[in-house]
């Protein structure tokens, strides 16, 4: 079988009210793994290379053409001012573009399971047979409420016929038209010209091109794609949900057959474009989103949730939110970890338990074990950072930097307000607020005299299990003496 040929067009049907979703986003917009519907489809799209590739919107059209602005500027948009059926809507395609010659498919914005090579499939049988139309079809367990494929003799389409038209002999047939379809891109126009809306619905049906080319004694193929579950379309949240299972799963699969481990498929979901390297682990309860990479031997998990963070070789995530983090090889962060936009672990970098980092970049070998909150600093190597300290970094009004150098230890209970500077080799004792520069080596002292008030609690507490405890302790130092 030859290659197939890069089509003239693809056109993507978008138009839909899609009054199941329950929705004030348009239908094709829902997302799943990462993607709207209409990007998955779009992304199958692309793998033919097209020349051109068109969007018929519609109902919300404001919101799909503003999709379309951002994520991705290579498709068209062609309006359909009203939902006149199928055929109405490519031939408002095929008005913008203009006459296509050569290979135009037509597929459905709302079928996001479906691959690029299932539709490359199409292209070369439609070639390869000297098609007209190729109607791409299924198989489906259940057919009830689909309309058939009724094959000639030769194996070529006869007819589609609906299931509430269908006799029952044709009801046993399984084989369904999906709704996506490849033709010749001349024929195609001359014949949505001639499609009536003689119906019940009153719209020009993009099925009635079928047999108007049969008509004019064209052949029209059938390509049956093997896996029917790629090819249903969404309609509904529970479609929703089950097609977003299904794209994980198989998002999942590609990820354990390049050598990545994922401990609980059932638990772990995974965008489109997060890449992972050999060796990678996940474990149970972890989402990871947006463009987030795992090094090769990468430990994430149990219960993460990364987004567009990286995560170098070796490193381990465990029980942590991230986001717009950059994790070197060997760091740990977590349990209970917050990484926020702008922070970077050095390797063997460690961020621990309860611990809050914003635009921070955190140096080789430093540690920042527990109850911290550090913002808007630079953090040199082998420095340990105390628990419960702040990096007070706002000021009401605006954000300041701090700079902690090399082999820094910064007592517990610190507060950094910043902007301030401590010098490599520095100390800074438990408990102090540190609002002036400390050079190299010193050893930073900033609280107040601890004052001890004998018999306070005794008089101001009387009664109370502390005065009586206190009462009986010093009974006790008084007996001993």
């Amino acid at each position: 079988m030859s290659a197939a040929s890069r089509p003239a067009a693809v056109i993507v049907l978008a138009a839909g009210e899609g009054t199941r979703m329950k929705s004030r986003t348009s239908k094709v917009l829902h997302e799943l793994c990462g993607r709207s519907m209409l990007g998955h489809v779009l992304a199958a799209a692309r793998e033919l290379e097209p020349e051109r590739l068109v969007v018929v919107v519609g109902h919300r059209r404001e919101q799909v053409v503003a999709h379309l602005a951002e994520h991705a500027p290579d498709a068209e948009a062609a309006v359909q001012e009203r939902q006149g059926g199928t055929g109405h809507a490519v031939r408002m395609a095929l008005e913008q573009t203009g006459a296509l010659d050569g290979t135009v498919v037509v597929t459905n914005g709302d079928h996001p399971l479906l691959r690029g090579e299932t539709l490359r499939a199409l292209v070369r049988a439609h070639e390869d047979e000297g098609n007209a139309v190729t109607v791409l079809t299924t198989e489906m367990p259940d057919a009830t409420g689909y309309g058939r494929m009724i094959r000639a003799a030769d194996g070529s389409a006869e007819a589609i016929v609906e299931h509430k038209d269908a006799t029952g002999e044709q009801r046993a047939i399984n084989e369904i038209n999906v709704g996506m379809y490849a033709f010749d891109g001349a024929l195609l126009a001359d014949a949505l010209k001639r499609v009536t809306t003689d119906n019940a619905g009153g719209e020009e049906y993009l099925t009635d091109v079928v047999a108007i080319l049969r008509g004019d004694g064209h052949r029209a193929g059938a390509h049956l794609a093997a896996d029917w579950v790629e090819t249903q379309g969404v309609n509904d949240r529970v479609q929703l949900s089950q097609a977003r299972r299904q794209l994980n799963d198989r998002i999942l699969e590609a990820h354990m057959r390049a050598g990545v481990t994922v401990i609980d498929p059932a638990s772990t979901w995974i965008d489109v474009h997060v890449t992972a390297e050999p060796d990678a682990e996940i474990h149970p309860g972890t989402q990871l989103h947006g463009r987030t990479h795992l090094g090769e031997g990468a430990r994430v998990g149990p219960g993460c949730t990364l987004t567009d963070t990286t995560v170098g070789a070796g490193a381990s995530v465990t029980n942590a939110v991230c986001a717009g983090a950059e994790i070197g090889p060997e760091a740990s962060v977590g349990p209970y970890a917050y990484l926020r936009p702008g922070t970077r672990l050095a390797p063997g970098a460690k961020i621990g338990t309860y611990v809050e980092t914003k635009n921070a970049d955190i140096g080789e070998g430093t540690k920042v074990p527990h109850l911290t909150y550090v913002g808007d600093a630079e953090i040199g190597a082998g420095s340990n950072i105390g628990a419960s300290s702040v990096f007070v970094n706002y000021d009401g009004v605006e954000k300041h930097r701090s700079v902690i150098g090399s082999h820094v230890k910064v007592g517990s209970d610190n507060m950094i307000v910043a902007p301030v500077t401590i010098g490599d080799g520095a100390y800074t004792a438990a408990g102090s607020v540190i609002i002036q520069d400390v050079p190299p080596g010193a050893m930073a002292v900033a609280r107040g005299r601890q004052r001890n008030v004998e018999g306070w609690v005794e008089r101001k507490r009387p009664g109370t299990p502390a005065a009586e405890a206190a009462r009986r302790a010093r009974a006790g130092e008084e007996s001993a003496t």
